[in-house]
């Protein structure tokens, strides 16, 4: 059995944005996400050692959510240009550092990373996705969990692995239930919207209650508090809906993906053409043996 690390890439590229100073190469070129990701993918190898690590990364927008929800994401803010002029050399830093990414036109990253983690469970390998993304909490079973990073409020927690039981202590329902659970009280960041007024408590009340989407709606006449009655009864067909957009697919196109290798020479050309010298020197002591060096 090995262990595998599966990276949210965008979750993780927007942290390191926003958790690095505004780095600058000597033209103007922004380089602080650029910073902040080697550490972090670094950090990430030294504390887990993983056997493999594969990085997932956004090439367009899931057409199958955009049919049945126009407004998908629709609410998300442009990526800030100076993330969006890293994203690429991001992209080559975790090639080079043999990392592979993993992207397809038209699916969605969560789908590909959620369908390559059963793939790897179902192979009897455990994996680790490295997200603080709350969907994914749905995959989490026996072998899948999730690494959280650090929260930006509390650094000081430091990276924490979501088993099921996390799952039950944070959203009230267990992993089978996320999917329904987030169709429910619906999703800002996805900008899903789910039932007025209904919160995690109510959501987690009527799923302990009743058990399924389908029979919080079937049981209309009995739900608790009375005043969500009507609306429940009248947005069902919404809700069944949501339950599509929340739902992660684990039928992807892609096969099992294997553990790629470092560049290094890839690598150190692109850390001095960034002009990130400490980087480039830690780099140079990680990796020195390891694939063609001149």
């Amino acid at each position: 059995m090995a262990k595998w690390l599966l990276v949210d890439g965008f979750n993780m590229a927007f942290r390191a944005f926003y958790g690095m100073p505004e780095l600058t190469r000597t033209d103007g070129f922004p380089t602080g996400a650029l910073h902040g990701w080697v550490k972090t993918m670094w950090r990430l190898q030294d504390q887990i050692n993983p056997d493999g690590m594969l990085v997932f990364f956004d090439l367009g927008g899931s057409q199958d959510r955009l049919a049945l929800h126009p407004e998908y994401k629709a609410q998300r803010k442009e990526t800030p240009e100076p993330l969006e002029k890293q994203i690429p050399v991001i992209k080559e830093l975790t090639r080079a550092m043999g990392l592979v990414g993993v992207e397809l036109d038209g699916v969605e990253s969560d789908d590909l990373l959620a369908s390559q983690a059963r793939v790897l469970a179902n192979a009897g390998h455990e994996v680790l996705i490295v997200s603080a993304d709350k969907d994914f909490a749905q995959c989490v079973d026996d072998r899948i969990k999730i690494l959280l990073p650090p929260p930006t409020a509390n650094p000081k927690l430091g990276w924490r692995v979501m088993d099921a039981q996390g799952v039950v202590e944070k959203f009230g329902v267990p992993p089978a239930q996320i999917a329904e659970y987030l169709a429910l009280i619906g999703d800002t960041s996805d900008n899903i919207p789910g039932l007025n007024g209904v919160g995690p408590k109510t959501a987690a009340k009527w799923f302990a209650e009743f058990g399924t989407l389908e029979k919080i709606i079937a049981s209309v006449g009995e739900l608790k508090p009375e005043r969500f009655r009507e609306q429940v009864a009248a947005r069902a067909d919404d809700l069944r809906r949501n339950l599509k957009l929340t739902i992660l697919s684990t039928k992807s196109p892609m096969l099992m993906v294997g553990k790629g290798e470092p560049a290094p020479v890839k690598l150190f050309a692109l850390l001095e053409q960034m002009e990130m010298k400490s980087t480039l020197n830690e780099a140079k002591t990680r990796y020195s043996g390891q694939g063609e060096l001149f």
